[in-house]
């Protein structure tokens, strides 16, 4: 089979410099008013704040925290003690050395103060007027510090840039130190609601409320400083909080169904903390009465377990195989398992199994990542490019289990086999019938030492995949080990493979059932990994969203890439109308591609290397040219041969609400009927023969 070089053009003498998005802020200067929220939690605050008043009373916090590093360098060094210890001044004796000297003649030699107004911050939730009593807001810089105790915690909605500028926080298992990066963190209506923990300082010997005083003098006033010094303690812990807008955001904001996306749900408009200085930072603190994130004793003993386990010294490194039913936790577990992994290793393998709820790709795909940065969010908000991914088409593999277990082979021989990182893999919600057969698949496939196994209600929904069960289980493509009858009577049985197997029992609100509000239901979290994808595409500085008409494509000849539909039987006649405004897979076949003149066209789907999606805009028959709107850069395009098309379609908005044009919306009809024969795709399935089949 001859090959021609797939080559990509630009379509128009205005070339549009593609850039990498991904992972970039956008922090320009943000007004309170942009980020009031949303439309109805701005009405809400401004009700709220005409019927409540503020409580002058004032309460106490207890605890530590640390200093960032740049704000070391504003004591001085003024002489030596005869220990050997430095004494330090402040800069700005009118200024900082005031507020230091009238809070040291409120507090006692122990360091408590003396304040009848004060009253002993209790670990909890921070909500009402604590919230006003240990946060500061700072309008010109548009900022809020907060200080926490330890133990104390801040369960939100919104999103938000948290930086620690002293002490230690934890996020979904990640903990947060000050001198470190600021974080983005997540809170959207589709997912729990995420919470911030204060932890206690592990160094006793700093000298905190000094360094404190220093740090707070960079982020606020004087009168504000002087208010929330008093609330720093031993072991206290100061955060930075700051609004957050990025292409991402920008882009989901844009759709009208998603512009409520990151404010609480109708469910938790009565648990929202109105009128604190973080709403208009785009933050709604929730009241105690919302949970957050819940976990059983199981769920952190097998945490703790693993944890231990991957920094212990293993013979080779950890695989951990997560697994359950649907709507159990497993993505959860993963994203708090790899948090918390990242505290103790700088990279974690993850390889993805579940087609429906990816985590960093499209639906529909294998992968496989390594990840060196905190997942502090859904997986909308932290789409990438995994080093190796492979486009299955569907969310589900049940048409064709033999295509999906190879592609995780596939993925798993990419894997580097020196690599002593530990690696975690995710599994789909089907744990019944064949989908049970493919997890017996996988633990004989791969070196797995951990497995994982989450249930709900007391029961696992399937039998416990320990070692002894593995030995006389059935998979789709494996047998149990086979037994002589001598085994049997001298009980010479083979050992069983070794691996460690927990069962997690998840008991939060909702487990076992699929969310039925508004962003809660599977298929919308799946619009949103798209769109998250699809919002690549949008300039990274600030400005009006882009519509789909409006980017420049690429132009690819006919002749350079083979065309495929993966999930369903289309005749070669009306292949270029099922693809057209579609999604495709941007695929590297490992052939070459020749064609005779006109598009080359796949008899079968392949197993081969996908490097990102683009929407084929449109079709030129006359050229012989496919357009191509993609966030994937040219120099990776060059190497893509194969178009794939699956079930995974554009969302609706996409195509529904471009602005600026006039007449009809392209792409869109309101003149089809299902009702007609054919009208659907036809569905193949490619798996097991079933036992009524046999002999047929």
């Amino acid at each position: 089979m001859k090959v021609n070089k797939c080559t990509l053009v630009k379509g128009h003498a205005k070339s549009q410099k593609w850039r990498d998005v991904r992972g970039k802020r956008c922090r320009r200067p943000i007004s309170s008013s942009d980020l009031k929220s949303t439309p109805v939690m701005a009405t809400m605050i401004k009700e709220h704040q005409g019927c409540v008043k503020k409580k002058p009373s004032v309460k106490r916090l207890k605890n530590k925290a640390k200093a960032v590093c740049d704000s070391k360098s504003e004591f001085k060094k003024s002489g030596t003690q005869a220990n050997g210890s430095s004494v330090l001044t402040m800069d700005d004796e009118s200024d900082d050395s005031q507020d230091w000297k009238e809070y040291s003649q409120s507090i006692h030699g122990n360091g408590v103060e003396t304040s009848g107004d004060m009253a002993d911050a209790c670990p909890g939730r921070l909500e009402g007027d604590a919230l006003h009593y240990c946060t500061e807001r700072d309008d010109q810089q548009n900022h809020a510090v907060l200080v926490m105790q330890k133990d104390q915690t801040l369960c939100f909605r919104g999103k938000c840039f948290l930086t620690c500028l002293y002490g230690r926080v934890e996020v979904m298992g990640f903990t947060i130190e000050e001198g470190q990066q600021s974080y983005p963190l997540f809170s959207p209506a589709s997912h729990c609601p995420l919470t911030i923990r204060a932890l206690t300082n592990s160094d006793d010997t700093r000298d905190d409320r000094r360094e404190a005083a220093a740090i707070l003098r960079k982020y606020l006033t004087p009168e504000s400083r002087k208010k929330l010094l008093k609330r720093v303690m031993s072991h206290s812990s100061v955060i930075l909080l700051e609004p957050m807008e990025t292409p991402l955001t920008h882009f989901l904001s844009s759709f009208t169904d998603l512009s409520e996306l990151f404010s609480p749900p109708v469910s938790e408009l009565m648990s929202a903390v109105l009128d604190t200085p973080l709403n208009g930072l785009g933050m709604i603190p929730l009241v105690s009465i919302i949970e957050g994130l819940k976990t059983s004793q199981s769920y952190r003993d097998a945490l703790n377990t693993v944890v231990s386990a991957c920094r212990g010294d293993m013979d080779g490194c950890a695989v951990i195989l997560v697994c359950g039913t649907k709507n159990v936790g497993k993505s959860t577990f993963i994203r708090i398992l790899i948090n918390t992994l990242l505290n103790h290793t700088t990279s974690v393998d993850y390889l993805e199994g579940d087609l429906g709820q990816t985590e960093f790709t499209p639906p529909g795909c294998l992968s496989l990542s390594t990840v060196t940065e905190p997942l502090l969010g859904p997986p909308f908000t932290h789409q990438r490019t995994p080093e190796h991914m492979i486009y299955y088409g569907q969310s589900s593999c049940e048409s064709d289990l033999d295509r999906y277990l190879e592609s995780l082979k596939s993925l798993w021989r990419r894997r580097s086999q020196s690599r002593e990182t530990p690696i975690i893999m995710n599994t789909m919600g089907w744990v019944k019938g064949f989908g049970f057969q493919l997890l017996v698949d996988m633990i004989r496939f791969f070196p797995v030492s951990h497995v994982v196994q989450l249930s709900h209600s007391g029961t696992t929904q399937c039998p416990a995949l320990t070692p002894e069960f593995l030995r006389t289980a059935h998979g789709c493509q494996t047998q149990p080990p086979a037994q002589t009858a001598i085994d049997e009577f001298t009980e010479s049985h083979i050992p069983p493979r070794s691996y460690n197997h927990f069962i997690v029992q998840s008991d939060f609100q909702g487990v076992g059932r699929q969310g039925t509000a508004k962003h809660q239901r599977t298929n919308e979290h799946r619009e949103l990994s798209l769109l998250a994808y699809l919002s690549q595409l949008q300039c990274p500085d600030p400005g009006p969203v882009r519509p789909l008409h409006s980017l420049t494509p690429y132009q690819v000849p006919h002749t350079a890439v083979a065309l495929g539909v993966i999930h369903c039987e289309v005749v070669p006649t009306h292949m270029l109308y099922a693809v057209n405004a579609s999604l495709v897979g941007l695929c590297c076949l490992a052939e070459k591609v020749t064609s005779r003149g006109g598009p080359v066209l796949l008899s079968q789907a392949p197993i081969c290397p996908c490097v990102g999606f683009g929407v084929l805009r449109g079709i030129d028959m006359v050229q012989g040219l496919y357009f191509l709107v993609t966030p994937v850069d040219p120099s990776i395009l060059c190497k893509v041969n194969c178009l794939l098309l699956g079930a995974i379609s554009l969302p609706s908005c996409i195509l529904t609400t471009q602005p600026g044009l006039e007449g009809e919306t392209p792409y869109v009809t309101t003149n089809y009927s299902f009702d007609l024969t054919g009208a659907g795709k036809l569905r193949v399935f490619k798996g097991l023969t079933r036992p009524s089949q046999i002999g047929m």
